[in-house]
């Protein structure tokens, strides 16, 4: 049984998006097969070199960097996001599979979690 869970909100301004990764990162230690996938405007959470010390905060890219350490070895973006939002793949953290239809790796899970 996998679990995809979805991120479609920007990374800073709610704590959806990092309550979604603590999920994820539970699951994954406890050797649960789950993977990430950003659509909209949570593949903001891709982008390399953020600052978020203006707004008292920690950068999300720390957390997707730990994700392998934990066991989760599939982060995937929607491709029509990554076009409007990241149009450069060289913004983009490493590691990250670009999914041209959402709807069929919605499919390929057994659980899928929206955090939004």
């Amino acid at each position: 049984m996998t679990t995809l869970i979805v991120i479609d909100q920007p990374p800073y301004g709610s704590w959806t998006g990092r309550e979604a990764m603590d999920m994820l990162f539970s699951l994954a230690a406890f050797d649960q097969p789950a993977a990430l996938l950003f659509i909209g405007a949570g593949v903001n959470w891709l982008r390399r070199s953020q600052n978020a010390s203006g707004i008292g905060q920690k950068t999300v890219e720390k957390n997707l960097s730990a994700a392998p350490l934990f066991g989760v070895d599939r982060i995937y973006a929607e491709q029509a996001a990554c076009d409007r939002f990241l149009p450069d793949a060289g913004q983009r953290v490493n590691g990250v599979e670009l999914a041209p239809s959402v709807k069929q790796l919605l499919d390929q899970h057994d659980h899928v979690f929206f955090a939004g």
